[in-house]
């Protein structure tokens, strides 16, 4: 037998079932687990705990909801002799606990089916962009989860914080790559691109033992275009180590105009004459504005069409010689003297003939 076939597991082989035959004195300690769960679950947990203590009584494993803490705890008994039911009904409360229906979390109990729940909460620093990408995990109308699902057979429930999966261990791998991909602003189409080509090739037995590389598509990260710079740039002045010169005063200014040294009364007499020559110019403003109504406007100078001249002198005798000459040639005709010539010749043909 090769090599190759040994280390490969057949199709349709499975583990065989843990018996109490395998452990028949049982466990020496009693080992328990304990989780708390949001108030939101409150509800539902109260409704399927029923299902949940039946469903854990086959393990003979003990569960206990305590509503006043909001905690689930499971404990062995005497009877458990499965070492690791324990551990599998600490996974049951705890998908439990993260909004996963019990239909679905059950299926832990079971030998081939393993979870696994993944905290995306630290991944990303701000919060609108963790929303962003967790929304694209789920893709519109939750078609991008559901693809997902199909091609890893795992059940995927994101919620808050976390991602829960559930479903077999090669299926639990693929889903948290793509989810912390995704995370790291790797679009999971590309992903679900990959598995979907991986399940085509785990088909073909002859293509088991070699590399499928070449197959698998290899995506280039495009560098987005830089920012548009703006039309205008702050552009900053040079460094100076002196300050800038500092401003005339108000009584600077008046000892460089003179008017420091008035008197009282000429300073009013002055601001009156400045005002009345504002309100003057303001004045003839709005006055010529007025008048502009009252312009006419310019008109295009008309141009006179010349007349064209009836009277045009008329030639008589050069019409005259037009009709004598075309009396004489016709147009497309022969003229006179040819056609005499022509009837003379004929006649002497049939004299002879």
């Amino acid at each position: 037998v090769d090599e190759s076939e040994l280390l490969t597991v057949p199709d349709g082989w499975k583990e065989p079932a843990f018996t109490r035959e395998d452990n028949p004195k049982g466990l020496l300690e009693e080992s328990s687990f304990a989780t708390l769960f949001p108030k939101y679950r409150e509800a539902y947990l109260k409704e399927c705990w029923p299902l949940v203590q039946k469903a854990l009584g086959e393990h003979y494993v003990n569960a206990t909801l305590d509503l006043i803490e909001g905690s689930m705890t499971v404990t062995t008994t005497k009877k458990t002799f499965d070492p690791y039911a324990i551990i599998r009904a600490r996974d049951l409360i705890k998908l439990l606990a993260r909004s996963v229906p019990f239909e679905q979390a059950v299926r832990i109990l079971q030998d081939d089916v393993a979870c696994d729940i993944i905290k995306i909460g630290s991944l990303v620093r701000k919060r609108d962009t963790f929303i962003k990408r967790r929304g694209r995990l789920l893709g519109p109308k939750g078609s991008t989860l559901k693809a997902l699902e199909l091609l890893t057979n795992c059940y995927i429930m994101v919620q808050g914080n976390t991602v829960s999966a559930l479903g077999p261990f090669s299926g639990l791998k693929e889903v948290r790559k793509v989810v912390l991909d995704t995370m790291k602003n790797i679009h999971p189409i590309y992903n679900i691109k990959t598995l979907m080509i991986k399940r085509e090739l785990s088909k073909d037995p002859e293509l088991r033992s070699q590399s499928w590389e070449r197959f698998l598509p290899k995506f280039k990260r495009k560098n987005l275009k830089k920012r548009k710079e703006p039309k205008k740039k702050n552009t900053k002045k040079e460094y100076t180590p002196f300050p800038p010169p500092q401003p005339e005063s108000q009584i600077d200014k008046e000892l460089a105009s003179g008017e420091y040294f008035l008197k009282d009364r000429q300073k009013k007499r002055k601001r009156v004459e400045e005002i009345k020559a504002k309100q003057a110019d303001a004045i003839k403003k709005r006055q010529e504005e007025r008048n502009k109504a009252f312009i006419p406007p310019k008109e295009k100078p008309v141009v006179k069409t010349k007349k064209a001249s009836t009277e045009k002198k008329i030639d008589i005798e050069a019409i005259k010689e037009k009709v004598k000459n075309a009396k004489k040639k016709k147009l497309g005709a022969l003229p006179v003297e040819e056609v005499k010539l022509k009837m003379a010749a004929d006649e002497k043909k049939k004299k002879k003939k």
